[in-house]
């Protein structure tokens, strides 16, 4: 189990860029978590890459993430892994136990959301801020795929002030927001927030 490995599970189940790009903001937040928490960074960035790469396959619930678990149990990916990857779907009834399944939780909408609000600015992520990312919460028609209940429920769960939160991940973000298409630049694309799952 590496994160090699599960970059190349990835890249054989998805072929939308946008959504492998959600998985390296979801990793870039979830590694950081876990350097904040000193926890092991590596099995937090397979659980993070791995989480929605059934999605294009079963994009259905409950199929996704019930099969990509299937799958990954199989393949002999560890426990606490898939059990982290259940419970980023409420429907499924897995309960988050560890703090790398409330993680998974907490940061899976929030970097969709931080990705679109990051889309729409003319200098992307370089200057969002917190206040920026609440105030788009508001407005139910912007990236409306987004879980506003999910994003503040996932805040609750890890005991972190919301706004604390959005400007963790923020920061987690832009730290690699090369890689995550978040650089400002005149050929950017602005379009709508990957998918989550």
């Amino acid at each position: 189990m590496d994160r090699n490995a599960a970059w190349t599970l990835l890249i054989e189940w998805t072929a939308s860029e946008n959504l492998r790009k959600h998985a390296l903001a979801v990793e870039a937040c979830m590694t950081a978590y876990a350097r904040k928490f000193g926890e092991d960074e590596e099995r937090w960035s397979v659980t993070a890459l791995l989480h929605d790469f059934d999605y294009e396959r079963y994009p259905d619930a409950p199929d996704h993430p019930l099969k990509g678990s299937e799958v990954l149990k199989d393949q002999g990916w560890p426990e606490d892994v898939r059990l982290a990857i259940l419970g980023h779907a409420d429907y499924t009834g897995v309960p988050r136990e560890t703090l790398m399944a409330k993680s998974l939780f907490a940061c899976d909408e929030l970097a969709g959301f931080i990705t679109a609000c990051s889309l729409v600015r003319p200098d992307r992520i370089r200057s969002l801020e917190a206040k920026s990312v609440r105030k788009r919460m508001k407005d139910k028609a912007f990236a409306r795929s987004v879980s506003r209940e999910d994003i503040t429920r996932g805040a609750e769960e890890l005991g972190i002030p919301l706004d604390d939160h959005i400007v963790f991940c923020i920061d987690a973000m832009r730290a690699r927001a090369a890689e995550l298409g978040l650089e400002p630049a005149a050929s950017a694309p602005v379009d709508a927030a990957p998918p989550t799952g």
